[in-house]
């Protein structure tokens, strides 16, 4: 039927209904796009291996490998030291579960009975009144030669694999304990022989294995890493900058030198004090030349 205007009975209905279509089509096309980023998503997080999966597929591969042939002092095995980069400024790396409990155990066992106040290398003009404070922990030096477990004998392999610097250039560790409130202000392990005195050899690295964990605290400390915090007027006591915590069994190794021997000025570092527990490391300082265990 046709209105007196020449218009359509009931066109209104169909002018209403245009909008309600266009929103359904695009509603349905909108929840078909979401729905797919979605699904998409799941497929590839399904798709992608888990950190851990990644590390097995690498052991996988990597036991396919044959030992190549070896020289007189090389070895006829594969051998995997997991480490992590730290940095770079030092050069700092991190292995973790580096020794068993058994020979954390075993080392602090040796050491126990033998501690006094730990020592410190004072420089030209310092005396020990002016450093007090500096350094309170306990410690012992312990050689490989006189544990009768062997457990420092393996460690010391197994640095020496690290590093790729022989065992006979190694010092005797030194084994620390720090308890509650006991620190070392940052300091160099090299010696600037314009501080010191001439040195008839240079510690080019040390390996720092925790022996316990702690609870609060003691953590190894980089001030100046990446060339941080650098300036004349450093307070010596803060215990800022790249931390380390300590946990047993884990192994810490930095360079106090770099290739051309001189000091790596980024290599100050630091024992934080012990808030609650306390803290057990060996600490292994190794040379440029042999040295006498």
């Amino acid at each position: 039927m046709k209105n007196r205007g020449g218009r359509l009975i009931g066109g209104g209905s169909s002018s209403i209904g245009l909008p309600i279509v266009f929103f359904l089509c695009l509603f349905f096309f909108l929840a078909g796009f979401f729905g797919f980023t979605l699904f998409s998503q799941q497929e590839e997080s399904n798709l992608r291996p888990e950190p851990r999966l990644l590390e097995l597929e690498e052991e996988k591969e990597y036991r396919k490998f044959e030992p190549l042939e070896h020289g007189s002092t090389g070895e006829g095995f594969l051998t995997t030291i997991p480490f992590q980069v730290l940095s770079w400024k030092p050069r700092a790396l991190y292995f973790p579960n580096f020794a068993t409990a058994h020979q954390c155990e075993g080392i602090i066992e040796q050491a126990k009975k033998r501690l006094a106040p730990s020592l410190l290398m004072l420089r030209k003009g310092e005396t020990e009144e002016q450093t007090k404070g500096t350094r309170t922990s306990s410690g012992t030096f312990i050689s490989a030669s006189e544990d009768k477990t062997g457990i420092l004998g393996a460690i010391e392999d197994k640095i020496a694999k690290a590093t790729m610097i022989p065992r006979s250039h190694g010092e005797a560790f030194n084994v620390l304990r720090y308890e509650i409130g006991q620190r070392y202000l940052s300091h160099y392990d090299s010696f600037d022989p314009a501080e010191y005195g001439p040195q008839k050899s240079q510690r080019v690295a040390s390996f720092l294995l925790y022996l316990s964990d702690v609870d609060e605290g003691g953590e190894t400390v980089f001030p100046f890493e990446d060339g941080q915090n650098m300036d004349p007027s450093f307070d010596f006591s803060k215990c800022i900058g790249l931390k380390v915590k300590p946990r047993r069994g884990d192994g810490l190794l930095f360079y106090s030198l770099f290739t051309n021997g001189t000091i790596d000025k980024t290599s100050l570092h630091g024992s934080c004090p012990v808030i609650r527990g306390q803290k057990w490391v060996a600490t292994k300082w190794i040379r440029d030349q042999v040295t006498e265990d």
